[in-house]
């Protein structure tokens, strides 16, 4: 009887030839600093080591290393073997346990329910852009200038349109608080802040902080907070988070181990929730936990050690990680405060350095890139330029690299820049 049937007859038509095309969403995906990078012609000059200071991955050179407290603590969740499978998407129990107790302090307490394990700090950022700005309504974020390019890259590949916000170089990159607030519109959804800035390394204060979150409560906007290098700071700073300053403003918190605990590669990053008036209550807390579903939870291993991560690693550690950071941070400001055609800004905290260039003492160069291009074609010496941060005529320096390293970079900046600079009327 079945075979008696008519045949449904395809109404597809055949294709002569191949074609397959990206996806609108994948075309909208860009990494601006890699975008730029990979247009460059490098040449490094094979007479010289080439030192990079472009990475932002501290174990790049080896000279910083995780403890030992650290690495124990995963090897022996490997040896257990009690983490080897899927966990709850938004992490251990106890994990997020110990991550509401490492954040809880200055007068700011978490519990658990406000901890979501994420796959890397960038990771959660882009669940806290996509909970909360909807390209559907044409919502809109606003970010630093200079900042992380990372936060455009997620925005736009969601479809979501960035804004950008200034930052004060003259006032140790604070928030040019009237330009924030003039791109404001009914559409805004969300600010990012970084502090401690990457890739300015600077610190907002309290007072800087209120002043933030005063225009944040004014036009009822939430804060996304990038906080990955969270009391990264140097002698004579303070690391202060956002939420401890008194405030109404809900605010979705993002760090992770990578910087502070020295481990990018681990992928442990984590948001926390800080919600003083319920605004998150309802749909952004499911939100965040639906979204999370996508990639079934963060790396198991390190969440089993988490807790003994957090608790056991000594102060000593992380005190000898910003002594060496700062260390190299006064060198490379020493060494290029005397360079003619460059203003260095001596950072507070972080891994990085801004440098500002005279370009129009270097006129041979007509933009920032091509001095950048030129210097690691003689010298071997690569730094980021201004322009992956959105602020041409800068570049950034990675101060992680061994003091000799840092050394020997300044020493041929200092002969690049002398041998192109040239006085102006």
């Amino acid at each position: 009887m079945l075979d008696n049937l008519p045949k449904k007859t395809s109404i597809i038509k055949t294709k002569e030839k191949w074609k397959v095309s990206a996806s609108t969403n994948a075309k909208n995906c860009k990494n601006y600093i890699r975008e730029l990078v990979d247009n460059l012609v490098l040449e490094p000059n094979p007479e010289k080591q080439v030192i990079a200071l472009s990475l932002g991955d501290p174990t790049v050179y080896g000279n910083l290393q995780t403890a030992n407290e650290v690495v124990e603590a995963v090897l022996d969740t490997v040896r257990d073997g009690a983490c080897n499978g899927y966990v709850p998407c938004l992490g251990l129990p106890k994990a997020r346990k110990a991550v509401a107790k490492y954040l809880s302090r200055d007068n700011v307490i978490y519990e658990e329910k406000d901890i979501i394990l994420c796959s890397g700090c960038s990771h959660s950022l882009e669940l806290c852009i996509t909970v909360l700005a909807d390209p559907k309504k044409g919502h809109n974020i606003l970010i630093p200038k200079p900042g992380f390019p990372l936060y455009r890259t997620l925005a736009e590949n969601l479809g979501v349109t960035v804004k950008m916000y200034n930052l004060l170089p003259e006032a140790n990159w604070e928030i040019d608080l009237n330009h924030m607030e003039s791109q404001i519109d009914e559409d805004t959804a969300a600010i990012i802040i970084n502090n401690p800035s990457n890739p300015c390394g600077s610190i907002f204060d309290y007072n800087h902080l209120k002043d933030i979150l005063d225009v944040a409560e004014k036009y009822k906007i939430p804060i996304i907070a990038d906080e990955i290098y969270e009391r990264l700071v140097f002698p004579g700073n303070v690391f202060v988070s956002a939420t401890s300053v008194s405030s109404q403003v809900p605010m979705l918190v993002c760090g992770g181990l990578a910087k502070r605990f020295l481990v990018p590669g681990w992928r442990m990053g984590w948001i926390a929730i800080h919600d003083p008036i319920g605004a998150f209550e309802n749909e952004i807390r499911t939100g965040l936990c639906s979204l999370s579903q996508k990639i079934i939870g963060s790396n198991t291993i390190v969440q089993g050690a988490l807790p003994r991560i957090l608790e056991c690693t000594p102060q000593t550690f992380h005190d000898g990680l910003i002594d060496t950071l700062y260390e190299n941070a006064r060198i490379a400001y020493k060494y290029l405060s005397t360079v003619k055609g460059l203003e260095p800004f001596m950072p507070q905290g972080t891994m990085y350095m801004m440098v500002k260039i005279q370009m129009k003492n270097f006129p041979q160069f007509s933009t920032g890139l091509e001095l950048m291009q030129k210097m690691m074609e003689e010298q071997s010496v690569f730094c980021l330029p201004g322009d992956a941060f959105g602020i041409p005529g800068y570049m950034r320096l990675v101060i992680t690299i061994p003091k000799e390293l840092i050394e020997e970079a300044c020493k041929r900046i200092t002969e690049f820049c002398g041998k192109y600079f040239m006085e102006v009327q």
